[in-house]
């Protein structure tokens, strides 16, 4: 498959993604567990079809040793007896995010109450940007179909 546009080719979207990738460095640098933070960004990438995401956030999180049982499951964490609490809201909060214009509410009230057992402000203030990020970087990359399967660990650090 062939990419519709070369996103770091073409200036505006370089230059629009450079600023994204400058967004996901300050919420790297913040209390948001890393952990909590992959899971997330895979979650909504499965939500969206984002297959470079998925290959990039499921390489990222096994090179920072998280577990394939865990990472295999996340489609399925409400089944699944692998992931904490506070991950559990995390995912919740990242699903209902993700998934805004398929419910007529938005993120509810119950999600965002349970999120903030878990996490601080400024945990929840990370949460909301990352969630934010990553569907913009999926939309990104799924509108100008981006070939997956070949990210290496760290590439776009």
């Amino acid at each position: 498959m062939d990419a519709r546009l070369n996103l770091f080719g073409n200036p505006v979207a370089g230059k629009s993604l450079k600023h994204l990738v400058a967004a996901g460095k300050v919420l790297a640098d913040s209390t948001l567990p890393a952990a909590t933070r992959e899971l997330v960004m895979l979650r909504a990438s499965q939500i969206n079809g984002c297959a470079v995401c998925i290959d990039m956030h499921t390489k990222e999180a096994t090179h920072a040793g998280e577990s394939s049982t865990r990472l295999n499951l996340v489609a399925a964490w409400r089944e699944a007896t692998v992931f904490t609490e506070a991950e559990r809201a995390a995912l919740e909060l990242a699903e209902q995010g993700t998934r805004i214009a398929d419910a007529a509410g938005g993120v509810t009230d119950e999600a965002w109450t349970n999120a903030a057992k878990h996490y601080d402000e400024d945990q929840l203030a990370a949460l909301v940007a990352l969630i934010a990020l990553i569907n913009a970087v999926n939309r990104f990359n799924v509108i100008t179909q981006q070939p997956a399967g070949g990210y290496q660990p760290g590439q776009h650090r």
